[in-house]
């Protein structure tokens, strides 16, 4: 094994901060990961890592040599990407990240395509409803359906997505019909909920030309941070949920959710995808934009 690879097993294990996590991940055992990095310490006549039965931490040492090498390792993948984009070849890894709802319906089905197209490509499909940093995760890129915020990543419309208010026609009847935003807070709010989720406070519009943006601070008995379970909870009539028309039309077409409100409209969040500025994309990433721009092109596949 090269040093090379050794330091690509200390950053992994820095990163993770954990030996056996490390090892799974590249592929070893842990005894084989704790022999590498023992051989970099040797090398260096240092310690890089302090060690417990369940976790690893970075000395001061550790951490200087660690910044060190994520500038190496970052130098050798734009290197082989530059040489990759050279030879005009589409192989390796692909890591995205993707709401675990929309992953589940409309990226996980469609894989399998691309892959089928481009063999020598591995997709790693990560679903989270939790917003990943690209750059700190290590993703190639994601797919966000939001409000996006300037920032360095460079961002490709996939598709338009209306937000409704929704409700199973049980808890309507149990509890009544809305007529006007303020109403709201009266019922049982189904939320999501994780670190950066705005969604505890709904921002309604009336149709009306001159309405003002009405925002309220909502809220209710359960909440979640995955999109699937409050559809979940909305269809067995345990509340008001604010959702995507992706998620929800399939039940507001067969009469299992009524839509709340209809005269007052959430801001609607189209479906993007996102990825680092980077001169040296990889082809492998590139194509694989490409090609979600293309699926999802046009009418998207829950308008049609």
């Amino acid at each position: 094994m090269s040093d090379f690879e050794d330091i690509q097993i200390f950053v992994r294990v820095a990163e993770l901060g954990n030996l056996s996590a490390a090892g799974r991940e590249l592929r070893h055992s842990a005894a084989v990961v704790s022999n590498r990095i023992a051989r970099l310490e040797e090398r260096l006549g240092v310690r890089l890592l302090n060690r417990t039965t369940r976790r690893v931490n970075l000395t001061t040492e550790g951490d200087v040599y660690y910044r060190h090498c994520l500038r190496i390792l970052s130098e050798m993948q734009e290197a082989e990407n530059a040489i990759a984009n050279q030879k005009n070849t589409t192989r390796g890894p692909v890591t995205l990240t993707c709401p675990v709802a929309f992953g589940n319906k409309y990226i996980a089905p469609i894989i399998p395509k691309f892959v089928e197209m481009n063999p020598d490509v591995q997709i790693r499909l990560h679903l989270s409803d939790r917003l990943l940093d690209l750059l700190q995760d290590k993703v190639d890129l994601a797919i966000r359906i939001a409000e996006l915020k300037e920032s360095s990543l460079i961002v490709r419309k996939l598709a338009a997505n209306r937000r409704m208010l929704v409700a199973s026609p049980d808890y309507l009847a149990k509890h009544g019909t809305p007529q006007i935003p303020a109403d709201l807070m009266n019922h049982n709010c189904l939320l999501l909920r994780f670190p950066g989720s705005r969604q505890y406070q709904w921002t309604l519009t009336g149709t009306n030309s001159d309405d003002a943006p009405v925002t309220l601070a909502v809220s209710g008995s359960m909440d979640s941070d995955n999109g699937e379970v409050l559809t979940r909870w909305c269809l067995d009539g345990h509340g008001i949920s604010l959702k995507s028309n992706w998620e929800v039309g399939e039940y507001i077409r067969d009469g299992k959710l009524k839509v709340v409100l209809p005269d007052y409209q959430p801001p609607s969040h189209a479906v993007y995808t996102l990825y680092p500025e980077n001169r040296y994309l990889p082809t492998r990433v590139r194509a694989f934009v490409d090609f979600l721009v293309s699926e999802f092109g046009g009418t998207p596949p829950w308008e049609r």
